[in-house]
């Protein structure tokens, strides 16, 4: 008979993964809709009773989101503007309940192309804390996410925390999606964007895209060939080629190859003026 396990520790909840296959959930916003029976199948760890695993802090390491802050909760929270791309995929993920119960570790375990929360992170050079009974490890968010749903947890892991180190926390960042609807939309092209500024030119550029290959991606290429230019008229910089290169974009009923590319060039390119206009207003 399955098993219903709500443990109040962290060390209770890696005890019980260490001793048998079981299925982490919080909010169950993915984990439900995924699930093809009327129930979950297997033994459940939910975690949501776990304090320590919920909330934003910052210390003499960096800043660390816990494994069941919930996307309403990192829209409250007080942080540097480098967030600020961040807590707008908080807003646009799923309706106002959603963003009440669904989780940041819930979004990254799921791994889905089109997570929102993803390109975020990957702008802020984030890396996850993976816990086990016997041991813990950290790896860089890229490593973690390994193809379409598919990541590097293993059975008897759990995602404890989000990471960022202070020296991603510098300048401002932003986020746009594109979806077929204004509300619960899947994505079907989204970039996130933070910009390192001094004397109207660019210092250093964080660009990630998702929805257009099996893991959002930072575009390289695209941050070195901004780096050191002036920010007036930097979106022009943004070409479909330079784009298209760093990108594997399917073709499905949301968009072909060249839409989701041309939607990514499009966000890329309106991110960077959202962000000039907000470094002007406030000079």
């Amino acid at each position: 008979m399955a098993a219903y396990h709500r443990p109040v520790t962290l060390d209770d909840a890696l005890h019980l993964l260490a001793r048998g296959k079981k299925r982490v959930a919080a909010g169950c916003t993915d984990l439900f809709p995924m699930t093809q029976a009327k129930a979950l199948p297997g033994d459940i760890i939910d975690i949501t009773a776990i304090s320590a695993l919920r909330g934003v802090s910052h210390d003499a390491d960096g800043w660390r989101i816990g494994a069941a802050t919930t996307w309403a909760d990192i829209m409250g929270a007080e942080m540097p503007p480098a967030f600020d791309g961040l807590k707008l995929a908080a807003a646009e993920l799923g309706s106002v309940q959603i963003q009440n119960v669904a989780t940041i570790a819930g979004n990254l375990c799921t791994a889905s192309p089109a997570g929102d929360g993803i390109p975020c992170l990957l702008t802020l050079d984030a890396s996850v804390e993976l816990r086990s009974e016997r041991a813990s490890r950290i790896l860089p968010l890229a490593d973690f996410l390994t193809g379409a749903r598919q990541t590097a947890l293993r059975s008897d892991e759990l995602l404890a925390a989000v990471l960022v180190p202070d020296h991603a926390v510098c300048g401002a960042g932003h986020f746009l999606k594109l979806g077929a609807r204004r509300y619960l939309v899947i994505s079907i092209a989204m970039a996130a964007l933070r910009l390192q500024t001094d004397a109207g030119h660019i210092v250093n550029a964080a660009v990630s895209v998702g929805a257009c290959s099996a893991v959002a991606k930072r575009l390289h290429d695209l941050e070195a060939t901004l780096k050191g230019k002036p920010i007036n008229g930097c979106a022009g910089l943004v070409s479909e080629d330079l784009v298209a290169a760093q990108l594997s974009p399917i073709d499905d009923i949301r968009g072909d190859r060249e839409y989701r590319i041309a939607a990514a060039v499009q966000l890329i390119r309106r991110s960077l003026t959202a962000l000039t206009s907000i470094r002007e207003a406030a000079a």
